[in-house]
């Protein structure tokens, strides 16, 4: 019996040395079929005859006489290393609740990249980067500065810093518009916590819309590089051969959350009116249409039963809606024209439009060059606020700490989208009544208990003094309806 088990155990033994010595020589000499597999096969081996493999590759690497020793050198003394620190309450078991204890607190670091905007320490970089910060760092030269945030714009994903400091190397500014598809870039930043990593690239598309931005009127219309983009890179530069400000690294399109091919920054035309009006205001001064637009193609066309000759008819941008005493209504303009240019400049995408508007403020007047019935026409309008007149506004928010939110009124543009005549938004959310009951960010309260809300003060007030039930209405970031109904003691 004992020789049996002998006889057994040896031979399992020499079955699994036979499969392990069979799957090595597998790996190490079968080629794989696809290409791949083939780039699976190359990275699994990547250790193996890495010199020989270079060399017989050698012929098929890209040539070019690109030298970006000087756009590296130019541009990653302007590139800082931020840290968002942030500070979540916590309990450890359910007795801290009964007994009253203090929570204790959990610390919380991630991290971006930001560019020095001007010689005086203001600094620009990712909205996202910032998001729910307790307190800001910049590490500059191996010096760590206390930054101020300036303000932020969800809608373009860009916020500014500052910092105390003199004579800082600002990056040079470039031009987003005159940036080619197939131009070489570089860009810099702090990858995976490695400061002043560059990497190189070309422009492969520009005016790309990707639906990533927060906001109810977000602009996007990024640049689309192959330069090696990952975590870690947000908020960094994008730059031209010479050195200068292109764009801010802002997402990736990959399905692992590291690069994948393709990466995209928000074009520096943009961040220019942006980055100014933060600064100057303290929140961006938006232009408005008073009205929205969408790609027009060929099913839009035959769902719109637009008579379609050749290819030139699908030029522009079909306006789907127009926003009652709004500034493209006061000009003349109706649903269904079909947008050819602004300021004679033509937009054939969306992304276009919105980019074309970014650059103005309220009060700015444009031409609209569009078509109605197969004929040509013209109008001219002024670019309204978000309240639709065409004065400078500034942001008021209104804090409550025993909420543990931010709230403020919503502006006529969003009312009318939304469909709602008034509103209170509460954002930053964090912990406080709200949270616990489940409120959702940027949920937008118009009644409690069936009393009118429209001023932020006001919902503030009766939601700290009132008891019993209590049932807020409102409308979500997606304009669906909803309530909240709880009891206070």
């Amino acid at each position: 019996m004992r020789k049996t088990l002998q006889i057994i155990l040896l031979s399992f033994t020499a079955g699994l040395g036979g499969a392990y010595v069979f799957d090595l020589y597998k790996t190490n000499q079968i080629a794989p079929s696809s290409a791949a597999d083939s780039s699976q096969f190359q990275l699994v081996n990547n250790r193996f005859n890495d010199g020989e493999r270079m060399q017989n590759n050698r012929s098929s690497l890209p040539a070019t006489d690109t030298d970006f020793v000087l756009a590296s050198e130019t541009s990653t003394k302007s590139v800082v290393y931020i840290k968002n620190i942030s500070e979540t309450a916590y309990r450890t078991s359910y007795l801290d609740w009964f007994f009253d204890r203090s929570p204790g607190k959990q610390t919380q670091i991630s991290s971006g990249s930001g560019v020095i905007f001007s010689e005086d320490g203001y600094i620009v970089t990712n909205n996202h980067v910032v998001q729910g910060a307790d307190r800001l760092e910049v590490v500059y030269n191996k010096k760590i500065f206390d930054a101020e945030l300036i303000g932020t714009d969800p809608s373009t994903d860009l916020a500014v810093l500052k910092v105390d400091g003199a004579s800082l190397p600002a990056i040079p500014l470039g031009s987003s518009k005159q940036l080619n598809v197939g131009e070489w870039v570089i860009a810099v930043g702090n990858p995976f916590n490695l400061t002043s990593t560059v990497t190189a690239g070309i422009v492969s598309a520009k005016g790309r819309e990707i639906n990533i931005l927060q906001g109810k009127f977000p602009i996007e219309s990024f640049i689309q590089t192959d330069a090696a983009i990952n975590p870690g890179n947000s908020g960094g530069a994008l730059v031209n051969k010479s050195g200068e400000l292109v764009g801010i690294n802002t997402a990736i399109l990959s399905m692992t959350g590291s690069y994948a091919g393709y990466g995209f920054a928000v074009p520096i035309d943009i961040v220019k009116k942006i980055v100014g009006d933060l600064i100057e205001y303290g929140e961006v001064q938006k232009a408005f249409f008073g009205g929205e637009v969408s790609d027009f193609d060929a099913a839009i066309a035959k769902r719109m039963d637009i008579n379609i000759k050749d290819n030139a008819a699908y030029e522009g941008v079909l306006l789907s809606h127009v926003q009652e005493d709004g500034a493209a209504a006061k000009a003349g303009l109706e649903e269904n024209d079909v947008i050819l240019s602004v300021n004679n400049i033509s937009v054939n995408s969306r992304s276009e439009f919105e980019e074309e508007l970014s650059y103005h403020s309220p009060g700015d007047k444009i031409s609209i060059t569009y078509k109605r019935d197969g004929k040509v026409k013209s109008a001219n309008l002024s670019l309204t606020n978000r309240e639709g007149t065409t004065s400078i506004l500034k942001r008021e928010i209104y804090t409550s700490e025993s909420l543990g939110a931010q709230f403020e009124s919503v502006p006529k543009v969003e009312r009318d989208l939304l469909g709602i005549e008034y509103g209170v938004k509460v954002f930053n959310i964090q912990n406080g009544l709200l949270r616990r009951v489940g409120v959702s960010e940027d949920f937008v309260i118009t009644d409690i208990n069936r009393v009118a809300i429209d001023d932020p003060e006001k919902l503030v007030d009766i939601l700290e003094k009132i008891r019993g039930r209590v049932i807020i209405e409102g409308v979500n970031s997606k304009g669906r309806e909803g309530y909240y109904s709880f009891y206070l003691r």
